[in-house]
């Protein structure tokens, strides 16, 4: 299922969600080698290289520093996914990289143009309605602290991985699973792959609950860090039943899920 619109209208502009999607695409076209306009092997290794130096990497997190020389080639050389090594004397591959602000870097970083597409358009969908309800400051720290819980789960999941992690997906989910809460009856237009393509409104709890499930089903080898997904969506739950209780709305009226699902 993919989402493409919802009903569900915001009392003020989503300047933060607007900003976000557009500091993301501008990351990716202008930064990002993967940007450029030609496709060659020399701009293959220099994103390589790109992203290493700048996305979280689990192993980095966990010991402090950069990895090594070693741990480079033994992931990208040998194929090892885990080469964390803690006593590598080696020299570390990126010596002047900040492990810690790379866990900030990484929400804006995408690895191709249909990972980026898709990212920003579920921010669009489900992000406006989440910053009319915590505005404009409490949704950019709900949104940076969701990616970071995100990148957490992942690597306590993961701790030895030396793979980067890129994507606004972890932050994103966070959105989701705050926007299950405050809105489960808003209708969201949804394209269903069905052997055919169907165009239906469909509740918010039935979208975003098959998508949080579907993360446990995700191919290992598809590259995909489901649990930043889970993890972000579980701290989006949690924040929006708080945010629920302590300033509860009871004068907004909740769209209605009163449709027809066929």
């Amino acid at each position: 299922m993919l989402p493409l619109k919802d009903d569900n209208p915001t009392a003020r502009p989503a300047v933060i969600t607007l900003l976000l999607i557009v500091a993301c695409v501008g990351v990716y076209f202008f930064v990002q080698p993967s940007g450029s306009a030609s496709i060659t092997s020399q701009n293959a290794d220099d994103d390589a290289a790109f992203t290493v130096e700048h996305a979280a990497i689990p192993c980095e997190i966990l010991q402090g520093h950069p990895l090594t020389v070693n741990e480079l080639r033994a992931t990208y050389e040998g194929g090892d996914t885990a080469a964390c090594a803690k006593n590598d004397t080696s020299p570390e591959g990126f010596p002047n990289k900040n492990v810690y602000f790379a866990l900030l870097l990484s929400m804006f970083l995408h690895a191709g143009l249909l990972h980026l597409g898709g990212n920003m358009l579920y921010l669009w969908v489900f992000g406006n309605n989440v910053e009319d309800r915590m505005g404009l400051v409490g949704y950019l720290a709900f949104y940076l602290l969701g990616g970071l819980a995100a990148t957490f789960a992942h690597v306590a999941l993961d701790p030895n991985s030396t793979v980067p992690v890129v994507g606004a997906s972890g932050a994103i989910a966070s959105v989701m699973g705050a926007y299950l809460v405050l809105y489960p009856r808003a209708r969201v237009h949804t394209a269903i792959f069905f052997g055919i393509i169907l165009f239906r409104p469909i509740p918010a709890w039935a979208v975003l609950g098959f998508w949080f499930v579907s993360q446990f089903f995700v191919d290992a080898s598809s590259g995909v860090a489901w649990a930043a997904h889970v993890g972000g969506f579980v701290f989006g739950v949690i924040v929006a039943l708080v945010l629920k209780l302590a300033r509860p709305d009871p004068e907004r009226r909740e769209p209605s899920d009163a449709v027809q699902l066929v």
